[in-house]
């Protein structure tokens, strides 16, 4: 009798005990298990009283838990419970302790990763102690990345997406709560704002740690974070804002360790003390080798998400968002804010290759020598052109740049910054400068200035390379646009394409088909003959038209002479130059059939497949292969 309560007062004994043989300390479980019991709702009543006895017992249940499964089958569940819906009355010691016992409950896969996730995500967001904070979402990220390692775990990914997604839209319907004016005193009155706020931040922030991390590279954690920049909270728009400009400042607090700098001269002087072998001789020059890599490899530079821009859902939809959070609250946020915004915007548009015009008229105002950070303006406006940019949005934009920067009342460096400018916008769209304006910039490569004399003569290089005629001055040509002119060899114009479609592809398999199969029946029918009765009208059976018929016909003088020839050679030469003109295929359909049937569509498809699978079988290279997959 002494034996058994000393062995239930000495949880750690018989703890080691029951991990040996359970079955034999089934008994003195069972009555730790009842202690729990009666303990636990005393907890729920007053939490601070036997908290600390209540502490041990839920660390002894969670050890011995796998030997009695049936027994505490409810064990996880109630922490959890308890957890979530106690948590601000819970203490911090039952908190981290809690927390410990289910991770050490998840590691002996007593539960599964999804229901301690499910535990874990709701109180990251609010946990006031930075150890308890850092413990949970290193065991957040660290059990995602685990169950990722070998496959790709779709039900725990599809699970904790849906909760990041959720944990974003529960805030989604509040008031913009901008960084400028009343709304920035009075932002924090509002404790729902903050508690969304803080659950949408925690949930960017975990998106982008395992994006970064290789977990998530597909296309649903790009939407939970593309959600975030139109979070009403100011400081979530800009976490999900910077994901995507790749300027993340949250790689500190990760939980992979970090090379330190080597010592190279340490290392040397261990090995001179230590005993010489061949693996210590190996191992000195790995890190010798690991040091010279850190040392003289590249380094990390800030580019923008290129991968996470691309996977982005509808980027129209999404530009045009940006652009109406941009105009709408413009007097709530700041110029830093703006700016991010544009920033984003602009990498999208030109990314995409969108046009989302309202963009140009609303950066105009800030195109002036004495705006606040207008470098960085600059730079959005040139990464938002692209070829498919229309001139006549760039025109009026272009105009006031010239007029802004480019004057004699301003510094060089002023000048110089406004003819990069247009010269970047420019060689993005180059049909966007007018040929004055042209002119009047091309003459600053006179100036004393390098700096304006560099960036003029940069403006008339790219001219002379992609449209030397919008130049007034041939001088200013250069040899080869010069030698391109003359040879008739000039750009085409915006919304022309030099591969524009003037047929359907494989249009002649189906025009051949047809005319094998009026082979296989026996007619013989010239195509030349064919077209000259295309061009007849049907006569009607009408009686008038028969009346009008048998009577003469008054042809028209035109004044020419008719020649006739009566040499064989000229009639086939004529014949031979009409072949020459015929038309094409399609043109030859459509005076044959005029519309093409569904029916004709399938044939076509199935005659294309048929004459790509031959020309694969005779060796027809990889470009048969590409027409044979799609």
């Amino acid at each position: 009798m002494g034996r058994g309560i000393l062995l239930t007062a000495n949880l750690p004994q018989l703890q080691n005990l029951i991990k040996r043989d359970p079955a034999a300390y089934k008994e003195e479980f069972l009555q730790q298990w009842n202690h729990y019991s009666s303990i636990r709702q005393i907890f729920l009543i007053s939490p601070t009283e036997h908290a600390q006895q209540f502490r041990e017992l839920v660390t002894f249940i969670s050890q011995v838990a796998p030997c009695y499964p049936k027994e505490t089958a409810e064990f996880p569940s109630q922490l959890s419970t308890l957890l979530l819906e106690n948590y601000g009355t819970l203490s911090a010691d039952c908190r981290k302790s809690i927390v410990q016992n289910l991770v050490m409950l998840r590691n002996k896969n007593v539960i599964s990763s999804i229901e301690l996730l499910k535990t874990l995500f709701p109180i990251l967001p609010r946990t006031t102690s930075s150890s308890l904070r850092s413990s949970i979402r290193k065991t957040i990220l660290s059990d995602i990345r685990t169950a990722n390692t070998h496959s790709i775990n779709h039900k725990l990914n599809r699970a904790m997406q849906a909760m990041l997604f959720g944990m974003v839209e529960r805030g989604m319907d509040g008031e913009v709560v901008g960084d400028k004016g009343k709304l920035r005193a009075s932002a924090g009155q509002s404790s729902s704002v903050v508690n969304n706020g803080d659950d949408a931040m925690w949930a960017i922030v975990l998106t982008k740690e395992l994006w970064r991390k290789g977990v998530w590279n597909d296309v649903k954690p790009v939407s939970i974070v593309a959600l975030g920049c139109f979070h009403p909270v100011l400081k979530v728009q800009s976490a999900a804002i910077h994901f995507f400009l790749g300027s993340d400042e949250e790689k500190q607090d990760s939980d992979d360790e970090e090379d330190e700098d080597v010592n190279v001269g340490g290392l040397h002087h261990r090995r001179d003390i230590n005993k010489k072998t061949r693996s210590g001789d190996k191992k000195l020059q790995k890190q010798l080798n690991k040091a010279k890599k850190k040392k003289h490899g590249p380094k990390d530079q800030v580019n923008a998400n290129f991968p996470a821009l691309q996977l982005l859902n509808d980027p129209q939809t999404f530009a045009e968002k940006l652009y109406d959070l941009l105009n709408r609250y413009e007097k709530r946020f700041s110029l830093d804010h703006k700016i991010l915004i544009m920033q984003l915007l602009s990498r999208v548009m030109g990314a995409h290759k969108l046009c989302v015009l309202g963009f140009y008229t609303y950066i105009v105002k800030y195109l002036t020598h004495h705006q606040l950070r207008v470098p960085a303006i600059l730079v959005s406006l040139a990464q938002s052109v692209h070829d498919l940019t229309p001139p006549d949005a760039l025109v009026p934009v272009i105009q006031k740049l010239a007029h802004e920067f480019v004057h004699p009342g301003v510094s060089s460096e002023v000048i110089a910054a406004g003819i990069n400018a247009i010269r970047e916008v420019c060689r993005r769209q180059p049909w966007s400068l007018e040929e004055d304006m042209l002119g009047d910039l091309v003459e600053y490569r006179k100036s004393r200035d390098k700096a304006v004399t560099a960036a003029a003569r940069g403006l008339l290089q790219l001219y002379r390379e992609v449209n030397p005629a919008c130049s007034n001055d041939e001088n200013e040509y250069g040899k080869d646009a010069s030698m391109g002119i003359a040879s008739g060899s000039r750009p085409l114009p915006f919304g022309y394409s030099a591969d524009a479609a003037v047929d359907i592809e494989g249009l002649s398999l189906l025009e051949d088909h047809f005319q094998q199969l009026r082979k296989e029946d026996g007619e013989d029918v010239d195509p030349e003959a064919e077209e000259d009765w295309g061009n007849w009208d049907v006569e009607s059976d009408d009686s008038d038209s028969s009346s009008e018929s048998d009577g003469w016909i008054d042809v028209e003088d035109d004044g020419k002479d008719l020649e006739v020839s009566d040499s064989e050679d000229e009639d086939e030469a004529g014949k031979k130059d009409a072949r020459k003109r015929k038309p094409h295929g399609y043109q030859r359909w459509q005076q044959q059939r005029r519309i093409l049937t569904p029916a004709d569509f399938s044939l076509l498809n199935d005659l294309r497949i048929k004459a790509a699978t031959k020309a694969v079988e005779n060796g027809g290279g990889s470009k048969a292969k590409r027409k044979l997959a799609i």
